[in-house]
């Protein structure tokens, strides 16, 4: 199964050295699948709903019958992951979902597995100002962030740490994210935050919540 433009990107993003990799919010698996193929991890799919955790196993079971010690499934919500159960370092992957219900789930993991070596790699489908934030006040640090336009919509990837030491500060508007390395990339780049600005100006105009803070943010990448 040829992954998508998102979904490749993440995918590159996953450095070696994990030994437990969980694809939250998984859908059909594909990036985990993907995952099983190289990584050398354990691969745990994690899904709440049981029809696609269901259809997801028996999948598996058929197109990688020589793998079945490598991966497991799991239905539960994002923030009970057994993690405990596993003392060696994890990469938690939440996509395709909101960032507002990836902060309620890195919050949640984060205060339940404090003292475990955990990395999250996360591409939330909006609010991502909002996630960056509680990502700086849990003290994590960023090790790499991207940014890809695929079918007319804009995705952040960002790869952090629970480890304040292992990477760089957070940026609340992103950093590496505004540095292109072609002409393509450069146009992306433009149009998302054009994109950005022109979302938070409408809602500074039709909102009693005050955004000039983020607007500020974002107009100073543009300095």
């Amino acid at each position: 199964m040829k992954l998508s433009k998102r979904l490749t990107q993440i995918e590159r993003m996953v450095t070696p050295g994990y030994s437990h990799i969980w694809d939250c919010c998984c859908d059909h698996g594909h990036l985990g699948a993907a995952l099983l193929s190289h990584s050398g991890a354990q691969i745990h799919f994690v899904d709440i709903v049981p029809a696609l955790i269901t259809e997801l196993e028996n999948r598996l079971q058929q197109h990688y019958p020589d793998l079945a010690d490598n991966w497991t499934t799991h239905c539960l919500d994002v923030a009970a992951l057994p993690l405990e159960q596993h003392s060696s370092r994890q990469l938690i992957i939440i996509a395709g979902v909101g960032g507002d219900l990836i902060k309620q789930f890195v919050s949640a993991i984060q205060q339940t597995h404090a003292g475990l070596s955990l990395d999250f790699l996360l591409c939330p489908v909006h609010h991502q100002f909002a996630l960056r934030q509680t990502l700086i006040e849990l003290n994590f640090s960023l090790k790499d962030e991207a940014l890809i336009e695929e079918n007319h919509r804009f995705y952040e990837i960002i790869l952090v740490s629970a480890d304040s030491n292992a990477g760089r500060p957070i940026s609340p508007v992103g950093d590496r994210l505004w540095q292109a390395h072609s002409e393509e990339q450069q146009g992306i780049i433009q149009r998302y935050l054009q994109t950005t600005l022109n979302h938070y100006q409408r809602m500074q105009q039709g909102s009693t919540v005050d955004v000039s803070h983020i607007i500020e943010a974002y107009r100073s990448v543009i300095d």
